[in-house]
């Protein structure tokens, strides 16, 4: 053989060494969908396990998920999650403290809430106390169906519902039609003020008997001085710089489950057609039998022709995915398909809303898709603006707008005709803002939910900028506010790796639905480990909607794939952090 023969020898050698090495390193034990706190969470757990065969897809290019914190001016600001919320057994507080990112003297700033009607008349304190109060109690009271297990009234199914029924209650007693009418004005502030703290359009929407289902953690809402994305560097420090991918989302997620076994449908319940059955390994000499075909192929679309780059690789990531022999194939966006023993999908709900019967195949267990359809995942965004000078009272902290609203705070008396041709949003959206809060001397926070909230996502700042200026001369009764020189507007909605903001239990939904959408997937009835879990806040059955549950969910799919085999029993590790227990045990006195 000559010298050439040699190299040419060499080299083919070379490259198929280069190629089987790239391939083994697209083979991992775990892959996490989602570089969120669900998903680093996961990744610390098995990380500080000993556990560093995992990767990390994430879509966005940063990690954080709906935590991202941006300077404004000398503040900073929070686009997403904004408040650590509790002290007691929140493993938030337990980081941050850890690693120095609170101040333990912490000096309450003097806090003034005014309200003000439209024509820029100040409500007096003592009736905003009042109304508050009163607020306070009816919610509680609707907290209570959970916890206690009594009926509601007939036909009262949601809490904005029993909310309006007890407001209406209550200002029989009062005489005066005025003082009657600017006291439901605060009522109505008020709700609208939960929409954003629940995380969905209507409080009409929010299961009545469910609410309580949310366990509150004591000790207040805190805040990262440093922001909370600080929150996010000690998570990632612990992991392997090599162990994250950025900007790559996740197309499809491959796996291996038999189909149902063909039967009349005469004969097969629901349950049985949810059943997963254990792989044949002989079945591909069956021509005719296609029922594995949905894990095999995949589909070359019109822009991936043979012949061009791109269906070389639909046709590379096909011939993986028909070969190979691991758990769960996952196929990205850009073409790169991984090959891993486990998934932990970290996708909000929003994203599983808009994909889930696209993005697993073969397609998730209906019963799963009927929770993921029938969990509320509402938009919540805020507005703020910043100012070249202070022009607000030092001593305010916040102006409430007690808006004269044409459709009664909730939704009610909006036609579907109103809001299907959009005029009416285009009137009236501004009107979901119920207040303007103090960040700083120069910088405001508005807050707007619902279908108000997806309708700004579509203006430009400079609308929304020009808007909330005509507001607030208009409420303190001051032509001369100046406008900003700076809004910035958040659009949670838009965004496709959320697809809104947080997760709410909708009338007819329960917490059933959120431990149904957490179940994890089982290639067959022997594995003894699932090869699909999934994590996330929507995943925690008590902390949904905040950054503990998606924590806590994070590290509990990662404890399940950790612990020694055992199916039936999962025994999670016991630390301050880990609250079900506590709750348990609290739940009876």
């Amino acid at each position: 053989m000559s010298e050439d023969g040699a190299a040419t020898t060499s080299n083919k050698t070379t490259e198929t060494m280069s190629k089987d090495q790239q391939q083994d390193k697209r083979k991992h034990k775990v892959i996490i969908v989602g570089a969120g706190m669900a998903g680093l969470s996961s990744a610390n757990h098995l990380t500080k396990n000993g556990c560093t065969d995992f990767l990390i897809l994430e879509g966005r290019n940063r990690v954080g998920g709906r935590i991202v914190s941006i300077d404004m001016g000398s503040q900073k600001i929070e686009l997403g999650a904004n408040w650590i919320h509790g002290v007691l057994g929140n493993p938030m507080f337990e980081l941050a403290m850890q690693h120095g990112l609170i101040s333990i003297i912490n000096i309450p700033k003097p806090h003034k809430v005014v309200a003000a009607t439209e024509d820029g008349k100040q409500v007096p304190f003592q009736i905003l106390q009042e109304i508050y109060e009163a607020y306070v109690c009816f919610l509680r009271r609707c907290e209570e169906y959970f916890l206690c297990q009594y009926l509601p009234p007939p036909d009262i199914h949601s809490v904005g519902e029993h909310i309006n029924l007890e407001v209406e209650l209550y200002l029989n007693s009062v005489d005066c039609q005025k003082e009657k009418h600017l006291r439901k004005l605060i009522f109505d502030c008020l709700l609208k003020r939960e929409t954003c703290i629940t995380g969905c359009h209507s409080m009409d929407e929010i299961d009545l008997l469910e609410l309580g289902s949310y366990t509150e953690l004591q000790g207040g809402n805190i805040v990262l001085p440093s922001g909370y994305s600080s929150i996010l560097k000690p998570l990632c420090d612990n992991l392997p710089k090599e162990n994250i991918v950025l900007s790559c989302p996740v197309r499809r997620i491959h796996w291996k489950r038999k189909a149902a076994l063909r039967a009349s449908a005469s004969s097969m319940t629901a349950s049985a057609s949810d059943t997963i059955l254990e792989e044949d390994e002989d079945d591909g000499g069956n021509e005719s039998d296609d029922s594995d075909r949905t894990v095999t192929e995949v589909p070359i679309g019109a822009d991936a022709q043979p012949g061009t780059a791109d269906g070389q690789k639909a046709s590379e990531a096909s011939r993986i995915i028909k070969t190979s022999t691991a758990n769960v194939v996952v196929e990205c966006e850009n073409g790169t398909v991984y090959e891993a023993d486990h998934v932990i999908c970290t996708l909000p709900l929003g994203v599983l809303k808009e994909q889930s019967e696209t993005l697993f195949v073969p397609a998730l267990p209906q019963y799963k898709i009927e929770s993921i359809d029938s969990l509320l995942f509402g938009t919540v965004d805020k507005i703020f603006l910043e100012y070249d000078r202070p022009f607000l009272n030092a001593t305010i902290s916040e102006i409430m707008l007690l808006w004269e609203g044409q459709e009664g705070n909730d939704g009610e008396e909006v036609s579907d005709e109103q809001e299907q041709d959009g005029q009416w949003l285009k009137d009236n959206w501004y009107k979901k803002i119920y207040s303007f809060s103090k960040v700083s001397d120069t910088l405001l926070l508005g807050w707007i939910s619902g279908r108000e909230a997806e309708y700004m996502e579509t203006l430009s700042h400079e609308i929304v900028a020009e808007r909330c200026t005509e507001i607030l001369r208009q409420f303190l009764k001051d032509p001369f506010v100046p406008k900003p020189k700076r809004c910035v507007c958040t659009s949670w909605r838009k965004q496709q790796f959320s697809c809104g903001s947080y997760t709410a239990i909708a009338v007819g939904a329960s917490q059933d639905d959120i431990d149904n959408i957490a179940q994890p997937l089982y290639s067959s009835p022997h594995q003894s480990k699932p090869s699909v879990l999934f994590a996330g806040e929507h995943t925690h059955a008590n902390f949904y909607s905040t950054v503990h549950g998606a924590y806590l969910s994070g590290r509990t799919a990662a404890q399940i794939l950790l612990t020694p085999d055992s199916p039936q029993e999962i025994v999670m590790e016991s630390d301050s952090s880990d609250l079900s227990s506590w709750i348990q045990g609290i739940a009876l006195d």
